[in-house]
């Protein structure tokens, strides 16, 4: 789904992968069935994290018209073994609970990826945001389809320092123009006031300047998900 790390980008491997997905989340995982039957409101997870290795604990926010509804629901879970109602006030509530059902984790912890919280779940559809290693995502999506969880990458793209991709002149020339605006609409600095700022000849800076920029652009471009990347599963 995500792809896999071949010999060839073997040395790349500690370039991070910046991921956002689509989950829908079915109703035989208790949470989702309980979004899906509260449209209206908003699930916010705060915090969670796995309890052993059958249960699960988590902190959310409940926001919208029937949140008094959605605490009652939670209550009557079976799968719920504690729960504490820390705050409550008209249309929203805060709720730390227990439960033996934790299936929306089991993939983050099964493909070791930390994710990024706070979420949302609305009509049983969350987003989540990541950020990982390309192998670690291609195990996150394979727990999601052991699991039946579909899901959409909405955006793959990989995160590559600057240094990693451009040489020490180059670095230093776009952060020069950078800090002197020579990117900004309308343009600060022009490339004459930008090369005579360096001590460069303006041949030379434009042509650092563009090889630069090739390299950042077509490092932005390289790990864009292709259309099949972005299917639902």
């Amino acid at each position: 789904m995500f792809g896999t790390t071949t010999p060839d980008q073997a040395e790349h491997v500690q370039n991070m992968v910046h991921a956002t997905l689509s989950l829908s989340i079915p109703r035989r995982i208790w949470i989702g069935a309980l979004s899906q039957d509260h449209p209206d409101s908003c699930i916010r997870v705060l915090s969670a994290f796995p309890k052993g290795e059958e249960s699960g604990v988590g902190l959310i926010e409940v926001d919208g018209p029937d949140a008094s509804a959605v605490v009652d629901a939670i209550e009557a879970e079976e799968t719920v073994t504690d729960l504490a109602v820390l705050n409550r006030h008209d249309e929203t509530a805060l709720i730390q609970f227990e439960t033996t059902d934790p299936l929306l984790l089991f993939p983050i912890v099964g493909s070791g990826i930390p994710l990024e919280l706070p979420f949302d779940i609305r009509d049983g559809e969350a987003r989540w945001e990541l950020t990982a290693s390309q192998d670690r995502l291609s195990e996150l999506g394979e727990q999601l389809e052991t699991l039946g969880i579909a899901f959409t990458v909405e955006q793959l793209r990989q995160h590559v320092e600057p240094e990693q991709v451009l040489t020490d002149r180059q670095t230093t020339l776009v952060q020069a123009a950078i800090e002197r605006g020579y990117y900004d609409t309308p343009r600060e600095c022009t490339l004459t006031e930008l090369a005579e700022a360096l001590d460069m000849a303006k041949s030379t800076c434009s042509e650092t300047l563009h090889r630069a920029e090739e390299q950042i652009i077509k490092g932005f471009f390289e790990d864009e998900p292709t259309a099949s990347a972005r299917r639902r599963l």
